[in-house]
């Protein structure tokens, strides 16, 4: 971490970053950390080398790969999904897609996240991005919603994701092909933001984090984060208008504002007294927790 900015860096760099079953749970793993220290403003991921952010899921396993009950190498599986009578429940823990794991910590995040896509990015190398909140890339890095070219579908809740990014004719142009296709052109279709050489990605990925860290409130970033991925998925504007009332009203009652408003005025750095750990409004969360089933 380097002064509130912690970076999440990918690294199977001898297989391109690809993603297996520990690298979920490491990734869980980091991310739980981040969000529980008060000193973390926001992450960044990225990926090790120059050739791949992550380059999808690991085929070493050949045909195996997507038939989770053929591999006994997953560290997530709980048993099988599939009964004495062949039948298959569904609600199992062990049908649970792996990538899908992961955008949901990240959509739950307290922390921005940014994505610095150095190279490669396919599968689910490309999809675990989408909950990220603002996804740079290098000139040199390449996108692929690759699954119908494997016999498979978009994974990691990216038909959640995707569509609300891009639009649904791009996101059904992108996925019904399977194509690879460049930064310019991930750049055109609203997947990223920016498009930079290599040498510059990183170090503006800490500019944009290290802008947030140094000039903004911990817990109304935090609220915001939420109230924006979360209101997208409202069925009228009235239920935006009604977390945005709480949360302006509690927050106006905090050392936070006064902070705010008196920095403002005397032309100073602000020094936001609250913290994200014990400073979170009584009415959050406002939604009731999704489980599997």
């Amino acid at each position: 971490m380097e002064d509130g900015i912690a970076v999440l860096t990918l690294y199977r760099p001898d297989k391109m970053n690809a993603f297996t079953g520990e690298m979920m749970f490491q990734m869980i793993d980091a991310f739980d950390r981040a969000d529980a220290q008060d000193d973390v403003r926001a992450v960044i991921v990225t990926g090790s080398g120059e050739r791949a952010f992550c380059a999808g899921a690991d085929l070493s396993a050949g045909a195996k790969t997507f038939d989770y009950d053929a591999r006994s190498d997953r560290p997530d599986r709980k048993g099988s999904a599939v009964g004495t009578d062949g039948s298959i429940d569904y609600s199992h823990d062990a049908v649970r897609d792996g990538g899908g794991r992961v955008a949901l910590r990240i959509f739950e995040m307290k922390k921005p996240v940014i994505c610095a896509v150095n190279g490669a990015a396919v599968g689910i190398g490309v999809t675990m991005q989408l909950p990220m909140d603002i996804r740079i890339a290098s000139e040199t890095a390449r996108f692929g919603f690759v699954f119908a070219r494997r016999g498979i579908t978009p994974e990691a809740a990216s038909s959640w994701f995707l569509p609300r990014i891009v639009g649904i004719s791009k996101a059904l142009e992108w996925c019904y092909s399977g194509r690879v296709f460049d930064a310019q052109e991930a750049l055109a279709g609203g997947l990223v933001s920016e498009v930079l050489p290599p040498d510059e990605l990183l170090p503006r990925a800490k500019e944009i984090a290290r802008e947030i860290a140094d000039n903004t409130a911990p817990v109304s970033v935090a609220l915001t984060r939420q109230m924006m991925w979360r209101m997208l998925g409202a069925d009228h504007p009235m239920e935006a208008h009604k977390v945005d009332s709480r949360a302006i009203y509690s927050r106006g009652r905090t050392g936070d504002a006064k902070e705010g408003v008196v920095s403002f005025l005397e032309k100073r750095k602000p020094d936001y007294p609250v913290k994200v750990s014990d400073g979170m409004p009584d009415f959050f969360p406002w939604w009731d927790e999704r489980p599997y089933e």
